[in-house]
């Protein structure tokens, strides 16, 4: 029976004993399928599966001789099964039993990272939720521009985090294909209907088309879902990074007892998680690099992708498996200063309200131009004499002559700036 295994650490997916256990899978499910076909007796086929067996260390021994290791590890294998191994491997090729293992741990591998965005993922809501009523100036260019939910940045986030998943789950579906067509991919001597039942019996499909190896396109298409999720925490890294300046400080990040900033500042709370999340992204970016230059071999088959693969697979699978956890943790424990949102909403005078009030003076009659014009004076005047702009407009004598006292509290009210964050958050899926 092919092994089935419990791996709820994403580091022993890529041991080297996963490795050769989905190796022996690989070779096992073949000889199952010729079996099937009665090219495996039935006798040989009961020892195989009685005895096949491999040791980490044995292999590392015979591969000091062979320098190869997939020979290396079918010798181990033989000296477990004794003559019946002779069916092992049969017709084959080292890449029909690499390829082949690959898929059974990048399939391993991503259901680990779908089950930590699908956590990262409640994480937000529940922060979007939290702070969906919470009135905070939104910001372009790092200027204030006009208020906002603060909840909207959860909701953001987790609305990006959706499309994540939905890409995760097809990458899964797509790298989740096996090969046992030979060294040129011709099936010289498997039938295809032997690579169709052995992928059965590992819960693979058989790629369409294969040389000796399969399209490296399908690898670089599951790097880059890695890599787009690692943007994605870079961007919610990056904001509380900003959020946690000393001039904004609206968050931060949860500081421990005990913990240190700064060997030299002792005062100091540094957003460290966050700006190490922003680092490791970019690894990941350096990896899909690597993986699209994978796609392009001479003719059949070179090596020139199996050396990068070695690093790249494993490195990248735990990496983003690390970077998940951190950032679900970061976001459920972050502390929000509400006070410090209130005092920054607060901080430039209220200009923010600019555009309503130019779009009331549109609506009376001015154009576009004439209210832009008056409303930027207005605004630079409240800037210059740090007052708010309601005070300079409600003195401004054409804005008197245009706006009652009713739409002038009208145009500074924050009420529209959360009207429709219900809407929002309905459309995005957080009810």
């Amino acid at each position: 029976m092919i092994a089935r295994y419990s791996l709820p650490e994403m580091s022993k997916i890529w041991e080297l004993r996963n490795k050769y256990q989905c190796w022996l899978d690989v070779e096992i499910a073949v000889c199952r399928a010729l079996n099937d076909l009665g090219v495996i007796p039935d006798n040989d086929f009961n020892d195989i599966v009685d005895k096949a067996d491999f040791d980490v260390e044995r292999v590392a021994e015979i591969e000091e001789t062979t320098r190869h290791d997939i020979i290396a590890f079918l010798t181990n294998v033989a000296e477990n099964v004794g003559p019946a191994s002779r069916w092992i491997h049969y017709g084959m090729t080292s890449s029909d039993v690499l390829d082949t293992a690959n898929a059974l741990q990048l399939k391993q591998a991503g259901e680990i990272i779908l089950s930590d965005l699908i956590k990262l993922s409640e994480t937000l809501k529940i922060k979007a939720k939290e702070y969906k009523g919470v009135i905070s100036i939104g910001r372009s260019h790092g200027i204030h521009a006009e208020p906002t939910s603060f909840g909207l940045k959860f909701a953001l986030w987790y609305d990006e985090l959706q499309r994540n998943i939905a890409r995760m789950e097809r990458v899964i579906d797509e790298v989740s294909r096996g090969k046992m067509s030979g060294a040129v991919g011709n099936f010289a001597y498997l039938k295809p209907e032997i690579e169709e039942s052995a992928c059965r019996y590992l819960e693979l499909k058989p790629a369409n088309i294969t040389t000796q190896v399969i399209s490296r396109d399908i690898y670089a298409d599951y790097m880059s879902v890695l890599a787009l999720v690692g943007s994605n925490i870079e961007k919610i890294a990056i904001e509380i990074r900003h959020l946690q300046r000393t001039e904004v400080d609206e968050a931060e990040e949860n500081f421990t007892k005990g913990q240190k900033g700064s060997s030299a500042m002792p005062h100091k709370k540094n957003p460290i998680v966050s700006e190490q999340l922003s680092g490791l992204a970019r690894l990941l970016r350096g990896n899909l690099s690597a993986a699209l230059e994978n796609n392009a071999l001479w003719h059949e088959r070179d090596i020139s992708h199996s050396s990068v693969e070695r690093v790249i697979l494993a490195d990248s699978t735990i990496l983003i498996n690390y970077m998940l956890n951190k950032t679900t943790n970061l976001i459920a424990n972050l502390n929000v200063k509400m006070e410090n949102i209130d005092r920054n909403l607060k901080l430039s005078g209220g200009i923010y309200f600019s555009q309503a009030l130019l779009l009331s003076l549109t609506k009376k009659g001015f154009t576009r131009e004439e209210a832009y014009a008056l409303v930027q004076e207005l605004a630079f005047r409240a800037r210059e004499n740090k007052s708010s702009l309601k005070d300079v407009a409600i003195i401004d004598e054409t804005v008197r002559e245009n706006l009652s006292s009713k739409e002038i509290d009208d145009i500074f009210s924050y009420s529209r700036y959360i009207k429709n964050v219900d809407y929002i958050f309905h459309r995005v899926g957080i009810i």
